[in-house]
């Protein structure tokens, strides 16, 4: 199932790989809330990685096709190049909003008292 640009169906298998990489392999002389944690941010990590690869790949692949259109390349049309470069501007947008949203829980995190 596809819900606009993001792809369920890639999320659960992304999801499921991390669950049995987590489970495969289970840490020595630790707890099991201290390998909790480990396996936590190492799937967040992952994630975060594999979302901010995928904006990159999009960002480069849409300045190639406006380029092409540029050089004349028959084979693309102003409305793909166009769609293309929106495309990959709202998923900037919506990385540099990410972004910020860690940032501030980072900072309110920090102001905490212990």
């Amino acid at each position: 199932m596809s819900v606009g640009m993001i792809d369920t169906s890639r999320i659960q298998a992304m999801v499921a790989q991390l669950k049995a990489t987590a489970a495969s392999t289970s840490p020595i002389n630790e707890s099991p809330l201290q390998a909790k944690q480990v396996t936590g941010a190492s799937e967040f990590h992952s994630v975060l990685k594999t979302s901010l690869d995928s904006v990159n790949q999009m960002q480069k692949q849409s300045q190639l096709l406006a380029q092409r259109f540029e050089m004349g390349d028959s084979s693309v049309s102003l409305s793909d190049a166009m769609i293309s470069l929106q495309k990959s501007s709202i998923a900037l947008q919506q990385t540099v909003q990410v972004r910020n949203k860690l940032v501030s829980a980072y900072q309110e995190i920090m102001a905490m008292g212990v």
